[in-house]
């Protein structure tokens, strides 16, 4: 190599590695003249240590129902998620119940773990095996919803419909591509590890491959819980904390106002939850040509703390009554217009499960990265889509576009026995 290339090599190296370049020479001189005077460095933990901090993680168990409700929407969101919506080519009624059974049967067996069953040897394997011998729980949940197509005339279950179960409009901001939204069945898939998750969703698939066929799905992630509390809540591809206005999903009462439905829906939906996902795309290289001010207004936070605009804690309240001009929160800041804070507002509210997405880059080289929006509500007319109506004007929608996604219906929770999810639906 040439001085000339060579100088040229080093030069790029160092750009690229910036400060973990300085850090690991610099680190090696230290090392080199500190050595004698230098402390001795904490032990790393050995690999049994290591492997006990994940067989906790793996050995987290969740109730695949609880006081009848499914999984998956009060239970905190573990780390790794899949979203997959199927549609169905069973060819009558008769099929398609024994499809959904047989999906909910095996979904609650991969929530309980277990030893993977043995069969002949010249025989297909009963489970795929990714995981090994025996699947560790690892805090999975499957969630199971139907969409508005299911409600057809192909099966006759129309007049089990839940009442506002309709297909997602396309509000003002949307770009909404027809491969990856809407679907007959929503599968939301959740778990610590990525590879539980990917296990699951290819044993579900097994389980109705001769009924139902992916019409789209896509991965998510919570950012990393760095703090400084416990309760801070993680970041969104953005940079800002997200979750910060959830109502209290511990709150049983606040949850019969705003989640679960009641009487006035066909009676195998009660107890259930209209679900509402949107795969929004975050204009991440644009958004990171904006200044900190400007992007703190249009969220109405600091990026730095969560806390309002002039406050100083992630969750105090912007008391929207002292600004009422706009002066120190924007009258168009996201956290506005999402939860204005009033009486008559209140009952807007939805409990939001959102997860990060990151799938590469477009044909245009710019990266597709992210937010897999959740929303549940008991009322996506009086919630969900009045809160989207008040967000279409806000400034960050020029760095946002809803690509995909639905609206979906999870049906209650079941105890076991001879029920399944949504058998109740083919009672009547």
């Amino acid at each position: 190599m040439s001085p000339l290339d060579r100088r040229s090599f080093l030069t790029r190296s160092g750009l690229l590695l910036g400060a973990g370049a300085v850090g690991g020479v610099g680190a090696l001189v230290h090392e080199r003249n500190q050595a004698d005077a230098a402390p001795a460095e904490p032990a790393q933990p050995s690999g049994a240590e290591q492997w006990s901090v994940s067989r906790g993680e793996l050995a987290d168990r969740v109730p695949f129902s609880v006081e009848g409700h499914q999984a998956g929407i009060l239970n905190p969101a573990p780390a790794q998620a899949t979203f997959a919506a199927l549609d169905s080519f069973a060819p009558d009624r008769t099929v398609l119940r024994e499809a959904l059974k047989a999906l909910g049967v095996r979904a609650r067996e991969l929530t309980v773990g277990g030893a993977t069953a043995l069969l002949e040897t010249d025989a297909p394997p009963a489970d795929s095996g990714i995981l090994g011998p025996v699947n560790e729980p690892d805090a999975l949940t499957v969630t199971i919803a139907f969409g508005a197509s299911l409600f057809d005339e192909r099966y006759g279950l129309s007049p089990q419909r839940p009442k506002e179960l309709v297909k997602m409009p396309a509000f003002p901001v949307d770009d909404l591509d027809p491969d990856q939204t809407h679907g007959d069945v929503l599968l939301q898939i959740c778990a610590h590890q990525r590879d539980t998750v990917t296990h699951t969703l290819r044993e579900l698939l097994r389980t109705v491959r001769g009924s139902f066929q992916l019409r789209w799905n896509i991965d998510g992630f919570s950012g990393a819980q760095r703090g400084p509390s416990p309760h801070n809540n993680p970041r969104n591809l953005f940079a800002f904390r997200d979750g910060t206005a959830n109502p209290p999903s511990d709150d049983a009462g606040l949850m019969n106002e705003l989640v679960w439905v009641g009487p006035g829906e066909p009676a195998w939906a009660e107890g259930g939850t209209y679900q509402v996902v949107r795969i929004i795309r975050q204009h991440v290289e644009f958004w990171d040509r904006v200044g900190l001010n400007e992007q703190q207004n249009m969220i109405g936070r600091l990026r730095s703390t969560g806390a309002p605009l002039g406050g100083t804690d992630e969750f105090e309240d912007p008391r929207y009554d002292l600004d009422p001009d706009g002066k120190r929160i924007p009258l168009d800041a996201h956290i506005r217009l999402a939860n204005p804070r009033t009486p008559q507002t209140a009952g807007q509210r939805f409990l939001r499960r959102g997860f990060n997405y990151t799938r590469g880059f477009d044909d245009a080289g710019q990266l597709d990265q992210g937010l897999v929006f959740v929303a549940f509500n008991q009322s996506p007319e009086r919630q969900f889509a009045t809160v989207q109506e008040r967000l279409n004007e806000e400034p960050m929608i020029d760095y946002i576009t809803p690509v995909g996604g639905g609206y979906f219906f999870v049906p209650p929770g079941v105890e076991g026995g001879a029920e399944w999810v949504g058998s109740g639906l083919f009672a009547a």
